[in-house]
This record gives structure tokens, C-alpha cells and sequence, in this order.
């Protein structure tokens, strides 16, 4: 299997092994190609990892650093009016950046966790349009071979 996908799971399986009350919502995270999903699909909260790029830089002779980003979103069908839900909805991204924060995967422990990126910090086309909150987190886990 390829680092960024290997990765990827290693996210997912993170994420559905964290201990009960880690987080504000339940939900099974998974990782995906193409995330696309019908809106009765989206009743409950969607986690989707989504692999997304990788940046290689050379160290040395014999080593490489591999930069890999990988896409972890959020979403539901909501009432864009309902300002507690989008807030709990908010709350769940926030805790799972934090969660991230200075980890090392247990699957992959060579991959250490560098940045987290949440930009913006919600989509508003998909909260108008379709009424489902989604929220990308990309993080970034760093790994030297």
C-alpha cells in the first residue's frame, strides 16, 4: 500500500479508536477516494478521510522527507438556522484537530504530526445550497525514509 493511503487509514482508525467522550458527537470515520454522499446519507454526522497530496523533500544521501496532507471532513444535513447545531458542529472539527495535535499515529509511529489546516472553517456554498455543514480539516504528518 502507498504512504499516503497507509496514512490515511492510520487517521481513520485513530480517529474510531479514540476513547468514549473524546468527542462532543459519535460518529465512524472512513476513508474515501470520493466522498459524495445523498443527503439522506448525511442525517448523522459523516467523518471522510480523504487522501490529498504529498510533498517530498530530500534530507540527505539516503533519506527523503515525505510531507502528506490528508483530508479529514465533516459533515451534516442541518438547519443553517440553528445556531446550536452548527456550534456543536464546529465544536466536533475543533476536537478533531485537536486530537491530532502532536501525535504520532499508533499504526505508523514514524509519522509525526506536523500542522492542521481548517480553511475556511466551513463551507457557507454548501450551508446555502444544500443545507449540509462541511467542514476539511487538512492535516499534515511528516515521515523520513
Amino acid at each position: 500500500m502507498s504512504l499516503i493511503t497507509t496514512i490515511a487509514d492510520a487517521v481513520a482508525t485513530e480517529l474510531n479508536a479514540a476513547p468514549a467522550g473524546t468527542f462532543a458527537q459519535t460518529f465512524t470515520a472512513a476513508r474515501h477516494y470520493r466522498p459524495q454522499f445523498d443527503l439522506a446519507e448525511l442525517k448523522t454526522v459523516r467523518v471522510s478521510v480523504v487522501p490529498k497530496g504529498v510533498g517530498i523533500t530530500s534530507l540527505m544521501r539516503n533519506a527523503n522527507q515525505h510531507d502528506v496532507a490528508i483530508d479529514v471532513a465533516v459533515q451534516k444535513k442541518v438547519n443553517p438556522a440553528d445556531a446550536a447545531e452548527l456550534d456543536g458542529l464546529m465544536l466536533l472539527t475543533e476536537q478533531i484537530a485537536d486530537f491530532f495535535r502532536l501525535r504520532r499515529l499508533s499504526a505508523l509511529p514514524e509519522a509525526l504530526w506536523t500542522k492542521t489546516d481548517n480553511v475556511p472553517v466551513y463551507s457557507p456554498e454548501h450551508l446555502e445550497t444544500k443545507q449540509v455543514f462541511t467542514s476539511v480539516l487538512t492535516l499534515t504528518f511528516r515521515v523520513v525514509r
